[in-house]
């Protein structure tokens, strides 16, 4: 019983004395993701990418609001087939103006997915880098924590380090 109880102790000072050597580190990977430079530099060649696109749909849209502010004048001069051909006209526009809408979502998400896995990969090996030059034991990727020390928060550090490698 008391080479257990030794055991028991011993284990557990040397557990504690472990505990004080292992150098852990936080990042919030969100917050790499929209502050750091390569992340905003991707974010506006995304933009200007899309920026057609954008125009494109406005056009549309402008469309539309005209076809429908001619149906909605009720104007009688406008013949029956004409305003038929209208409305029609009005619903074709329609159709494609919310096919153009989620094409455009798409392609921007796979877009911001194909820009943030390569920043990722960026940041992971920046990790890597930070960790191996500071000896740290442990590095975390943490969205939202309740608290964290900034002690072990690295964010900063991390996100520093992808400025200076523009």
């Amino acid at each position: 019983m008391i080479t257990l109880f030794t055991l028991v102790f011993l284990i557990g000072g040397y557990s504690g004395v472990l505990a004080r050597e292992i150098k852990i580190g936080v990042v919030n990977t969100e917050r790499i993701l929209r502050e750091s430079a390569p992340a905003i530099l991707a974010q506006r060649k995304i933009e200007k990418e899309f920026l057609v696109y954008d125009e494109r749909i406005k056009k549309m849209a402008s469309e539309i609001k005209d076809l429908q502010e001619q149906l909605e004048r009720n104007d009688k001069s406008i013949a029956i087939e004409e305003r038929r051909t209208k409305e029609r006209e009005l619903a074709n526009i329609s159709r494609q103006y919310q096919r153009a809408q989620q094409q455009m979502r798409e392609d921007l998400s796979m877009r911001q997915n194909e820009e943030y896995s390569l920043i990722l990969e960026r940041v992971n090996k920046t990790i890597k880098n930070i960790a191996e030059n500071e000896s740290y034991d442990l590095i975390l990727q943490l969205q939202d924590s309740v608290y964290r020390s900034q002690r072990i928060d690295i964010t900063n550090q991390v996100i520093r380090a992808l400025a200076g490698q523009e």
